[in-house]
């Protein structure tokens, strides 16, 4: 899977939303990039739709931003696959058609709303503000796995009675394993996701940040554990499985 075009970040130790656009207009796509970043979004640009669902089944991200007409595959087929894997992430269509029929195909497939190109930066602003306050509200405020709940706007990380902070990049990581919980996550992909794709950080910087979250979950008396899968990276073992 090739990497994106981008890539999100904390500012000041503070949650920064994340946003995933999957436009194959690549002009439009910096465009959107600009605008959501200059507003003080992280971004994540993927060109067609294949690699739209595989970026969005990881379940980092707040919105997709998701153009309906797209190589490899439709918008509609990949809002449809993500609901059918239980992503939850809200979904904003794009689509250069005005016919209802588009917009009711959209909505029936599991999109949260749509924008109708062109429109200007503040309506999208509008429609994202709207998707993340009901997101924050219902979907996201904490990430289940196993025995643990990780705060997505604290940083915190709880079994049982007891809670621990984590750091901006342990709660990166942890929420990247949680979302994937059961699937091996590669080192690569971690680094992507945890420190952007235009960092120098190594594979030891993540086998640090994996020790350093270990340390965290023991501290918590968690019985879940981060699998180490020789040559392939990682997996959250919600069931306590040797590591």
């Amino acid at each position: 899977m090739p990497a994106p075009c981008g890539a999100g970040s904390g500012i000041d130790g503070r949650h920064t939303m994340q946003i995933l656009i999957v436009e194959d207009d690549v002009r439009l796509a910096r465009a959107l990039a600009h605008i959501l970043e200059e507003n003080g979004y992280g971004t994540d640009v993927v060109h067609n739709g294949a690699d739209g669902l595989a970026y969005a089944e990881s379940g980092i991200y707040d919105v997709v931003i998701l153009d309906v007409m797209l190589p490899k595959m439709d918008g509609f087929t990949v809002v449809t696959e993500l609901r059918r894997k239980n992503v939850g992430t809200p979904v904003l269509l794009l689509t250069a058609r005005d016919a209802v029929p588009d917009k009711i195909t959209g909505l029936d497939s599991g999109a949260d709303d749509y924008m109708t190109k062109p429109f200007s930066p503040a309506e999208l602003l509008a429609h994202l503000r709207a998707l993340t306050r009901r997101q924050g509200e219902v979907i996201f405020e904490k990430l289940d796995a196993g025995d643990l709940s990780l705060n997505l706007e604290s940083y915190d990380l709880t079994c049982g009675q007891k809670t621990i902070h984590l750091s901006f990049k342990e709660f990166s990581l942890a929420k990247v394993l949680m979302s994937n919980a059961g699937q091996v996550v590669s080192k690569e992909l971690l680094i992507e996701r945890v420190w952007g794709v235009e960092s120098s950080a190594e594979d030891n910087n993540v086998e640090a940040y994996v020790s350093f979250l270990r340390k965290k979950m023991r501290f918590l008396g968690s019985q879940a554990c981060i699998e180490t899968i020789r040559k392939a990276g990682y997996r959250f073992a919600a069931d306590g499985a040797a590591a």
